[in-house]
């Protein structure tokens, strides 16, 4: 879409109305909030009526009438419409909540399939307070707003209508009277209302500052605690915490003077009726019983606009949320095609002169071409910040290049559809997350509908069926949000054996054992050395002892292809590998000596 279009369709979005961009995401439940809407018109129609029979009572007492049968049909209609006031408004409430609750769903589901379309790189710009914030908190502040405002809104704007063309059959002079206060309250209405965007967006932005900075305050307090700069950090905090409630404060404090002058003028409709009625009444113009009708519907005449105006900030504040949706919506999308046209002849992987960078301005790859063979074990090493994990994070489709390709079995990964190519590839990172459920179910999201006997095999596999038993639940253990009740290497042999079970053509383990003991690494590293026949293995490892008989070693410097080859063929070339594996071999030895010389819990020099 080039620039002009875009444009055009930013300036379209914008002039959607709040009930238009609802039914966007009400998919099948659209109909429901037309039947909301309805019921709610019926039940306003409903509370109109009893004013006519209060009315006819009215009457019939200042005209003498004492025998009490005489108001038995008054009384009737009284019971039954507000009767069915209250039944309309219960089906009207019942269809606007389940419509709601289902667009208030699909607007998340929306926005996470979004995410899963988006390269890793925007997402993880965006801080995870004001995700969190937009996705929770947000969506669900809409739920008043769409389930009650959505019928109510167009009820309350019927009510006053009807009332009013009810008053104008009546007496024409005093339906106007009656609007006398209200132009008045608008008056001060506007003055509360001048700033209302700006103040609305300032408030919107320091909350979410506040979410963020307690976000990063809660997941550092570890950090904090431990260089002692709890105080500064808290400061910080407590700056966000102090605007994010004061731009609240202050906003309201300007408005004090414009919304008491509003909802003490506006609803005043008596003092406009009852004195130029009297005069009229004086005068003949109008008699008694059409006076007393005008001041009862009168008085219920401006109670729904001041509803309508209550509901201002309600619908300011849908239209920020569904702006904040749209944004998330409109964020790039990797190029990947909704069905796989041309499947891979093998999972080879090739790598063509591919340029790319995480931001505009600063290129990490430059021009990096390599190709590694199916079930083949291929390795990535080099000096931090070199990136090579940015070639696996290419690889795993977590980005597109800038320039150049990437191919799997000659097809290129960006004609593959997302989901199909997800399917064959299964990536462990240092950092893996576990959701917040049992060991079992953690593992068992590697493959849909794994038996218990498949999940354990993947676990003995990886090396870490033992450490599970003698958790105090064994399998069904559950390992708390972001597995926070294991160890760092414990999370990572999990998230290994989840990989495993997979089964997946395509294996990257980027510094996945960073966080296990030697023993432990090497035992996953042979483990999934038996399981890579057929498979293709790409092993990014700060441990070059472990990847020593990788079928291909690629060194990767300032984000070029170094070298590639063997663990003998690189040694022999005396370059980077060679140096890199020199100061490997003499920290590795300085670390043997160091626990050697430990005895008895005492180190001796």
């Amino acid at each position: 879409m080039n620039e002009n279009n875009k444009s055009a369709s930013e300036k379209t979005e914008k002039k959607k109305s709040l009930f238009n961009r609802i039914l966007e995401y009400a998919s099948t439940k659209k109909s429901l909030y037309t039947q909301s809407i309805f019921f709610a018109v019926l039940g306003v129609i409903c509370s109109m009526l009893p004013y006519f029979f209060i009315a006819r009572i009215v009457d019939k007492l200042l005209a003498g009438e004492t025998m009490f049968s005489a108001y038995y049909f008054d009384f009737v209609m009284l019971a039954v419409f507000w009767t069915l006031r209250i039944v309309f408004h219960s089906m009207s409430t019942a269809r606007s909540h389940v419509a709601t609750f289902a667009v208030l769903g699909n607007i998340r589901k929306a926005i996470c399939a979004k995410l899963l379309r988006v390269p890793l790189g925007d997402v993880k710009n965006i801080p995870s307070g004001t995700l969190k914030n937009t996705i929770v908190e947000r969506v669900d502040s809409m739920e008043t707003t769409l389930a009650h405002v959505v019928p109510e809104f167009t009820a309350n704007i019927a009510a006053p209508i009807l009332i009013f063309i009810f008053l104008l059959t009546i007496n024409w002079k005093m339906a106007f009277a009656s609007l006398i206060t209200f132009p008045i309250g608008m008056v001060c209405m506007m003055g509360m209302m001048k700033d209302q965007e700006t103040q609305w967006a300032n408030c919107v932005e320091k909350t979410k500052i506040l979410n963020d900075t307690a976000v990063e305050y809660i997941n550092g307090i570890e950090v904090i605690k431990a260089f002692g700069k709890a105080d500064s950090s808290y400061e910080r905090f407590q700056v966000a915490a102090r605007e994010g409630a004061d731009c609240y404060i202050d906003w309201m404090r300007n408005n004090t003077f414009y919304f008491t002058a509003a909802m003490a003028i506006t609803p005043a409709t008596m003092l406009s009726v009852l004195p130029i009625g009297g005069i009229m009444y004086l005068h003949g113009t109008i008699d008694i019983s059409a006076f007393v009708m005008v001041i009862i519907l009168a008085s219920g005449l401006i109670a729904p606009f001041i509803t309508l105006i209550s509901y201002n900030d309600d619908i300011t504040k849908a239209h920020t949320i569904f702006d904040e949706v749209g944004a998330l919506m409109d964020m790039k999308e990797m190029t990947r095609p909704d069905k796989t046209s041309k499947e891979p002849k093998d999972y080879s992987i090739e790598l063509s002169d591919v340029h790319f960078g995480y931001g505009k301005d600063k290129e990490i790859l430059h021009g990096v071409s390599l190709f590694m063979k199916e079930g083949t074990v291929n390795a990535l090493v080099g000096p931090s910040g070199s990136g090579k994990s940015t070639v696996a994070r290419l690889v795993a489709s977590l980005w597109d290049v800038d320039s150049g390709s990437v191919k799997v079995g000659g097809v290129d990964i960006r004609d593959i559809a997302l989901d199909d190519y997800n399917d064959r590839i299964a990536y462990v990172s240092q950092d893996n997350y576990l959701f917040n459920r049992s060991v079992r179910e953690n593992i068992r999201m590697g493959k849909k509908g794994a038996t218990d006997d498949e999940v354990v095999e993947a676990a003995k596999k990886c090396g870490c069926h033992d450490f599970i038993m003698s958790l105090e639940n064994g399998y069904d253990t559950v390992v708390g949000d972001a597995g926070g009740h294991l160890s760092g290497g414990e999370r990572q042999r999990i998230s290994i054996a989840r990989a495993v079970l997979k089964d997946a053509p395509i294996v990257i383990l980027d510094e996945a054992t960073a966080y296990t003991d030697p023993e432990n690494e090497a035992l996953i590293q042979r483990s999934l050395a038996k399981m890579v026949q057929g498979k293709t293995l790409i092993v990014i490892a700060h441990r070059l002892s472990t990847i020593m008989d990788a079928d291909k070693i690629f060194v990767i410097r300032n984000g070029v292809v170094d070298s590639e080859g063997t663990h003998e063929e690189l040694l022999a070339m005396d370059g980077l590998y060679k140096n890199m594996w020199e100061a490997h071999i003499v920290a590795r030895d300085n670390a043997a000596i160091e626990n050697a010389t430990m005895k008895g819990g005492e180190v001796y020099a």
